[in-house]
Order: C-alpha cells, then structure tokens, then sequence
C-alpha cells in the first residue's frame, strides 16, 4: 500500500471470525498500546524485567479484571481527596486565628506520605491583610490595640483613642448602620473617614427622617383603612351586628366605590325579631370627605336633617349621609319601586338585602349581558320608576345612571340613592334634568327604539319643560314643607287648608272654664 504523505506498512491478514472474538480484539488493542507506550515512555522498556507483571499490566492496559486492585485504587483517590479537603480546612481556620487547631488524628494516610498532585493550592488569605475600610472587624481590632491607658506608642508617635484617621474610619463603619431608607453610599473601594461633626450631623438627620417617615406611614395607613372603610371603629361595629345575632359571618368585599365598600354576609335565618333575606350587602360608608366632597350640598336644603347640618366633624356627616340613604330605600320600598330593603343601620354601616344569588351580586346595568328585548324592558322599567319616583316618593335620584341600575332577573333595580333629593330642593330639577341626560344616552347608544329625548323624558314625569322657569318654581313651591310643620313626623309635605281652618274653628267653640272672681 503506497500513500503520497507517508509510507504505509503492510497489514496482516486477520480472519474475519477471530476479529469478532472479543478476546482476540482485546489481545490486539493490548499490543497496539504497549507499542505506543514504549515510543513515549522509554523508560517503561527497561523496567520490563524488573517491574512486576500486575503493575505492567495496570499502565499499559486501562482495563483491569481485578475487583481488588480496582476498590484499592478507588480507595486511595478517596483517601487522597478527603486529607487534602482537611489540610485546606485546617489551613484556612489556623490562617485567621491565634489558636492553631490540627486535624492529624483524623487523616486516613500518614502526614509525611506524600500524595503527587497536579492541582495547585488554594492561596490562604489572612482577612487580616484585607484592606475593606467599609468592614468593622477590621477597625474594631485596631481600637482593642490600644492598651486601657487610652494610648499607645508607634512608629515612634502616640496614637490614642481618640486619633482623628481612626476615629473617622469607626464612623464610616458606622454610617452602615443607618436605616435601609437612609441612602448612605458604599465606601468599600476607598478609605472613608468622617469626622465627628459630620457623622453627629448625619446621625441626626437620619433620626428626623425616621421619625417624619413613621409619622407620614401611619397617617397613610390611618387614611387608607378609613377611605376602605375598614378601620378598627368600623370593625367593631360590624362585630356588633354580628352579636346582636342578626348576621351569621361576613364573606369579603364585593365592590369599592368612590363613597363605601359594598361587603357580602350571610342573615342568620333562626332571628327571632322578624324575616331577614337569607343574604345581605353590608355597605361601609368611607368615613373620609376626600373622595366625595360635596356631600353638604345634598343635605342642606332636607328639612329631614333641619339643624343637625353645622360646624360637625366629617364621620358625623358620614353618620348623616348614611342614615339619609336609609330613609330614601325606605320610601322608594313604600312607593313599589324595586331597590334593596334595609335591614339595620349602625352609625355609618348600613346593612341591605343583597341583589343577587349564591354570592354573587347582579351585575350594572352597563355591564349586564342582554339583547335587544331586555333593554327595552329596561327602558320602560327606568322611565316608569323615575315617574314614580318624583309623584309618589317624591324624590330625585340626582345621579341616576347606567352605574347605579343592577339588572337581575329581568328586573331593574335602584341602587345608591344617598344623594337623592327632594322636589323642593334649590336644585332639584337641575339634578333630574342631568338624570334624563344620562338615561337618554345610555339607551340610545344601546340602540333602543322610540328613545325620548332628555326634554321629553323631563316633560313626561314634571308635565313642564326644563326651561319653563316659573311654572317649576311654582310646582317646586307645592312640594315644600310648611315652616310649622317642618319639626312634626309623620306630616305630609302638602297642607290643606280646609282641614287646619276647621281644626282652628273647633278650637274657638270650645268653652274655657273660668274661676270666679274672689270676693
């Protein structure tokens, strides 16, 4: 066989049968690395005849039968691993202590048997070498090098405790100690030293800024359970309702609003003072004006709450605009018109029948799923209780809109009716008006038929358009309270006057009894 870049030798004949004989292939390999083995180790051929045949065998043939020289060899690297792992340990703890400590005793080999390794040793670093000026160990062990004399001697000057590098360095290591919110920097890459008046004047600001910090969080936290409505008072009052037997336990939070947090209970069904719907809608009122700050205005002008609006703190108007939602369901109840029944009002938690099954509440009216039958019903529900709610209850929503209608079971139901005023309010007809305003709309863009325009829709439940100024203060005039009946329960708005001028004239036909004059 000839090739163009070496000569090649010839090679033997070999049978086909004896190539798959593993013993044959074995032999075969064996030769081919005792060949190489004597090119690069010639050292190896001279000792052949000295060198036992085990060992000869173990260099030149990486496969060995023996099960025992195998568990020797891996016992040895064993061995070797493991006091090389204890002479690092041992090193490294001598190496930072003044107490060396030896692992002798607990070697597998002699300590002068010297294993040949190729691995470098780990460099044993002293921290005391270390040059962090950002650590304490080290500056701490500098100050407890001074004798309890206060100094000491070196390089031939006195160095006290109170040296100016030392004492700048200690409070560097200091400064770390601030609070995490305090952004003091890291000084490791260099020497850091402050001066006293500098470290007491960060010591200072630190505190300050602690102190306003806690100051601001808790007033954050105060503000926040009052605008969730769930603040320790509210919570106590809720416990109450539960001890007076009427609720069993409350679930969680349905809704949060711009003005309460709607919360889900369940009525215990064994109360003994009447029937409670088996669930209840716990509405929170936010003892904050922050989210609703024109809450006076809706309250003036009621001769319901004449004399208990003045100079008051803010949860007393809350406790106010609570106890006015509670008597507008009320009347809406009596006037047929569907909405949630009261069940009990404590302070500025009212507790109503909850609008919807199985925990879960009925969706708005903008958010319901419903197809072109069901807003019409809608429509014709919202036109007809708006009519109602102006003759017979006699009040106005004054934020009536897609968000404060729940649509459940075919039916509308009103919701929120803590701003609705009276007829006889100073702007009443304006708050009706941006009512009409917001129920034409939302219709009309649902594609609803027949939809009345706003001046319609106001036309059809006052009997005057919005811009018959004087007739609609005239109507709003039949809607006020008498001023000597203001103060009475139970009296209607309207006065007849028939009837109080034949109540007077029954009063003069009545005959006083006189005493006789003395003589």
């Amino acid at each position: 066989m000839t090739c163009p870049w070496a000569k090649m030798e010839n090679v033997e004949p070999v049978n086909f049968e004896e190539i798959m004989s593993e013993q044959v292939a074995r032999e075969l390999q064996a030769k081919e690395d005792k060949k190489y083995a004597e090119m690069f180790v010639p050292s190896l051929k001279q000792d052949e005849k000295t060198a036992p045949a085990e060992v000869l065998d173990s260099g030149v043939d990486d496969t060995c039968e023996s099960d025992a020289v195998i568990a020797r060899m891996l016992q040895m690297q064993f061995d070797k691993e493991y006091d090389e792992n204890l002479r690092r340990t041992e090193e490294k703890y001598n190496g930072a202590s003044k107490v060396s400590i030896s692992f002798e005793n607990y070697r597998r080999t002699p300590h002068n048997f010297d294993f040949e390794s190729d691995s470098e040793q780990e460099e044993i670093i002293d921290i005391r070498d270390r040059r962090d000026w950002d650590r304490f160990d080290t500056l701490q062990r500098q100050f407890d090098s001074i004798p309890p004399c206060g100094y000491k001697m070196q390089n031939g000057l006195m160095v006290t405790k109170h040296d100016v590098t030392m004492s700048g360095r200690k409070n560097a290591c200091k400064l770390l100690s601030f609070p995490p919110d305090f952004h003091t920097g890291d000084g490791e890459n260099f020497d850091l030293k402050l001066s006293n008046k500098v470290f007491n004047s960060l010591k200072r600001h630190s505190q300050n800024e602690e102190s306003r910090r806690q100051k601001v969080r808790d007033k954050k936290e105060d503000r926040a359970t009052q605008e969730f409505g769930l603040d320790e008072y509210t919570r106590l009052l809720i416990y109450k309702i539960i001890q007076q037997e009427i609720l069993d336990n409350v679930n969680g939070v349905i809704s949060i609003g711009k003005e309460a947090v709607i919360l889900h209970a369940d009525a215990n069904v064994n109360y003994t003072e009447g029937p409670l719907p088996p669930e209840c809608a716990i509405k929170v009122f936010k003892t904050t004006l922050s989210e609703f700050k024109q809450r006076d205005k809706y309250i003036k002008d009621d001769h319901r709450f004449k004399g208990r609006m003045g100079n008051q703190t803010a949860r007393k108007t809350v406790h106010l605009w609570a106890e006015k939602e509670m008597h507008n369901l009320k009347r809406l109840k009596n006037a047929n018109i569907p909405c949630p029944e009261v069940v009990v009002l404590k302070k500025h938690v009212l507790v109503m029948s909850f609008i919807g099954e199985n925990n879960k509440p009925a969706p708005k009216l903008k958010d319901a799923i419903m197809d072109e039958t069901d807003y019409i019903l809608a429509y014709e529900q919202v036109v007809e209780a708006m009519k109602m709610l102006f003759s017979t209850a006699e009040l106005i929503h004054a934020d009536l809109s897609e968000y404060n209608i729940l649509w459940h079971q075919g039916q509308c139901y009103f919701i929120d009716v803590s701003q609705a005023v009276l007829p006889s309010h100073e702007n009443a007809f304006y708050f009706l008006m941006r009512d009409c305003n917001n129920i034409a709309n939302f219709f009309s863009k649902k594609k609803v038929s027949n939809v009345a325009t706003p001046q319609e829709l106001f036309k059809s439940i006052t009997g005057y358009n919005y811009d018959e100024k004087k007739e609609l203060l005239q109507l709003q005039e039949t809607f006020k309270m008498k001023p000597h009946l203001v103060d009475k329960p139970g009296i209607e708005s309207v006065f007849d006057f028939d009837k109080g001028w034949e109540k007077s004239k029954e009063n003069l036909q009545t005959p006083k009894l006189v005493d006789a004059p003395l003589a």
